[in-house]
């Protein structure tokens, strides 16, 4: 083989690599089969179990009747426009769990992996739009037997389990029930949302552990509470909502919690129906450690604030402190351009 071939040969090989390289990096799904997949879920289960960078998949306009499942690392879910690029699926999580151990299906994305983006694309639960009446069902996790679910139940549009590290951009988040984006993680879940539409019934942003989202808008549909927080774990745990509006039904209640939270609402919008009703403790049988802590700053009412959200930052906290590293007491920085 002459010197040239071997050339040739060395080159084709170097180019054959990067190619396989740039697939495992970057793939296309699309509906139309004009993609390298037409599900989701294939796309994912296509890029190997390992990585220590990001892994892109792109998805083309449509609407995607499928269950996403990400116990991998690094992987990005990339729409054009969360109005065109829609998951959707109908699921009541109690009947989920009347045939499984855990949540780990019961929301239309479900998350296990780490270090995990999302960007321009709307992920539906319609169990509450698409059940109007209730329903009792053989359950055989029950001790009764059975199980009545109800349509304005428990229904995820996000769950996730010891996920750290999930950055939200452009999304929209809808179901018809409680709990609609339920980033779970007391020990390590550091979460940030930006830009997004977040709609569900009572506690339909739930984060558990570290949480920011900025200019986001939260839609209520019940009138028990808007937003939760779990911050047990750690003292330090907080949730922050910077930015944001609330709207819903007449009457909707902005928060609640029965565990121990770390509730900041700076520079924050609240539609005129919003109930005169400051986020409140459950009663419950919880220990709550640390006490009440639930701060605002610059918060304003359409119509006419109410006095309970008037500034009372903690002592020797400033605003101008705010940063996503205080948010994450210096552990992540996602990001916030």
């Amino acid at each position: 083989m002459t010197v040239y071939k071997k050339i040739v040969l060395i080159l084709a090989a170097m180019l054959l690599a990067g190619s396989e390289l740039f697939a495992q990096q970057q793939v296309t799904v699309a509906l139309d089969g004009s993609g390298m997949f037409r599900s989701i879920q294939e796309a994912i289960n296509s890029l190997p179990a390992e990585a220590t960078e990001q892994r892109i998949i792109r998805i083309k306009p449509g609407v995607y009747k499928e269950k996403i499942f990400i116990d991998k690392n690094f992987i990005t879910l990339q729409g054009e426009d969360p109005g065109k690029t829609i998951v959707t699926i109908a699921q009541s999580r109690d009947e989920w769990r009347c045939a499984n151990p855990d949540d780990y299906g019961t929301a239309t994305l479900n998350l296990k992996g780490s270090d995990i983006t999302l960007e321009n694309l709307s992920f539906i639960n319609s169990y509450g739009k698409d059940n109007k009446t209730e329903r009792t069902i053989a359950c055989a996790n029950d001790s009764t037997g059975s199980k009545t679910i109800r349509p304005y139940g428990h229904q995820m549009a996000l769950r996730s389990f010891a996920t750290t590290r999930l950055i939200v951009k452009n999304c929209v988040f809808r179901a018809w029930g409680g709990d609609t984006v339920s980033p779970w993680n007391t020990d390590s879940g550091m979460f940030y949302f930006k830009d997004c539409i977040m709609e569900g019934g009572v506690d339909f942003y739930c984060p558990r552990g570290w949480a920011l989202a900025e200019n986001c808008t939260f839609i209520c549909s019940d009138r028990n509470a808007a937003i939760w927080h779990d911050g047990s774990r750690y003292e330090k745990s907080k949730t922050v909502l910077y930015n944001c509006r609330f709207e819903g039904d007449d009457n909707f209640k902005l928060g609640r919690y029965h565990r121990d939270a770390q509730f900041y609402l700076l520079n924050c919008r609240f539609a005129k129906n919003m109930a005169d009703a400051d986020i409140y403790l459950v009663p419950t049988s919880n220990l709550i450690q640390w006490g009440r802590r639930v701060y605002y700053y610059n918060c304003s009412r359409e119509g006419g604030d109410y006095p309970w959200h008037t500034n009372n930052l903690p002592a020797g906290f400033s605003i101008n402190e705010f940063s996503a590293s205080w948010v994450f007491d210096g552990k992540w920085d996602p990001g916030r351009k």
